[in-house]
């Protein structure tokens, strides 16, 4: 078992939580994680794990995810969430790292890498490009604006089964248990503001134009995962992406929808060592 110590930092007013994961090598190389919208830093514990063999891993909780703190709720658009990135780096020292992103952490990845930031060394955008299908934003809409509070978590756990079958059964009971919290009248509910999954707060993020002008200023090699079965990330915008993008390749995990590391954990990690 890889060593992991969970830790508290001040950035930009607020309180942030992160998992640094001690890499098994000495000057082993930096990797940065950032989740997705409904997900939180313990998303990526099995691949943390696995992949702190070769890198100091660091998973953050982004704001108002996990054990980070809740900003007001016109404060939670991409830029700021930038912000909140380029702050982490530079409290922590980073000189070279390698920046991996899930959806809404990936958009955060796409807006940081666009101002050719000389810290980074590498980019992994996951599942998501400047633009996104509208299908699957209704249906994370409709998703988010159910009820949000469960009896057991083994309740939350049966819905998210129902909404998705895909990933490893116990890899995703780990991943939704990791994503619950008590309320005050001892139910349990997700682990992220309620502020943002109120469909009439929206949270401003990058146009889509001045998101490719995002991707066009990459000056890094970069990796595209997207799921095979994504309603996110269409085919046509993948290969728009990849001949945007100076240095870009494109890696579809088969079987896969959106959230591709927990719906095919072993297929991400393969595309992942690959690249990096």
């Amino acid at each position: 078992m890889a060593e992991v110590i969970d830790e508290l930092i001040e950035l930009r007013g607020l309180r942030f939580h992160y998992r640094d994961w001690t890499s098994q090598q000495a000057s082993a190389r930096n990797l940065v994680l950032l989740h997705g919208y409904t997900g939180h830093c313990r998303s990526w514990d099995a691949f943390a794990e696995v992949m702190s063999k070769q890198y100091r891993v660091l998973a953050l909780d982004q704001r108002g995810h996990g054990e980070t703190a809740w900003a007001p709720a016109d404060q939670y658009g991409t830029l700021e969430m930038v912000a909140d990135l380029e702050a982490f780096v530079s409290a922590l020292e980073l000189e070279e790292f390698v920046l991996l992103g899930l959806s809404m952490g990936g958009l955060v990845a796409i807006a940081y890498a666009g101002k050719q930031p000389v810290q980074l060394e590498r980019l992994v955008i996951v599942d998501i490009a400047p633009e996104i299908a509208s299908e699957g934003i209704r249906n994370i809409q409709q998703s988010v604006a159910r009820s949000d509070v469960f009896d057991t978590p083994e309740d939350a756990f049966q819905r998210a089964r129902a909404d998705n079958p895909v990933p490893p059964e116990g890899h995703h009971f780990d991943r939704v248990r990791a994503s619950l919290m008590r309320t005050d009248q001892g139910n349990w509910t997700y682990r992220y503001d309620r502020a943002l999954r109120d469909p009439a707060n929206q949270r401003l993020r990058l146009g889509v134009e001045e998101g490719w002008e995002s991707v066009a200023a990459f000056n890094v090699p970069t990796l595209l995962i997207r799921g095979e079965n994504s309603p996110l990330l269409s085919g046509e915008v993948a290969d728009k992406f990849v001949s945007v993008a100076n240095d870009c390749r494109l890696v579809e995990v088969s079987g896969s929808g959106h959230p591709v590391p927990l719906d095919k954990p072993e297929g991400f990690l393969d595309a992942v060592h690959t690249f990096l």
